[in-house]
């Protein structure tokens, strides 16, 4: 088993949203693995940022995220920081990856004042371009294609990346 594609990028370019439509393009399940995270932990996200720190949240992220590899045989999203730890990446380069590239306008409009994201509690539109500015490359280096999101409907976005995709 092995995720029919995954989904990567910043916070509000769609990975979400576009996986779900994409997975439902494809009759195919669609995880979120930030869903998942917060079901094995037992809270949402910004409580374990809180509780336990960006490490322990890391590595728990890490840890679904192997898993959902190699068990997954869906659609699968990953969270925005997720392609900071080198083994992830390392390994992304065994699927199809889909990189929604979005612009700092539109992702702020996307995620608003960044509730229910702890990378984003203080200062959002700087930390978001920040944290875009700082991912980008390492988006691109696991894309297997890479979509532009800016001023697109998901359903748009959707069509093409099912449109994209290798069967496996």
């Amino acid at each position: 088993m092995a995720p029919v594609v995954v989904f990567v990028g910043a916070p509000g370019a769609g990975k979400s949203t576009v996986g779900a439509a994409v997975a439902e393009l494809l009759g195919v399940p669609f995880a979120d693995a930030d869903a998942l995270i917060e079901q094995r932990a037992g809270k949402p996200i910004p409580e374990i940022f809180f509780d336990d720190g960006e490490d322990a949240f890391r590595a728990l992220e890490r840890e679904i995220i192997a898993t959902a590899l190699r068990e997954f045989d869906g659609v699968l999203a990953l969270g925005g920081g997720a392609i900071l730890h080198e083994g992830t990446r390392r390994i992304l380069g065994a699927y199809q990856v889909v990189y929604l590239s979005v612009e700092l306008s539109d992702a702020v409009k996307r995620v608003g004042l960044g509730a229910g994201r702890p990378l984003l509690s203080v200062n959002p539109r700087a930390t978001l371009k920040y944290l875009l500015d700082q991912r980008r490359p390492l988006y691109a280096s696991v894309a297997t294609y890479t979509i532009v999101t800016d001023g697109r409907t998901p359903e748009d976005i959707a069509a093409e990346a099912a449109a994209l995709l290798k069967p496996v």
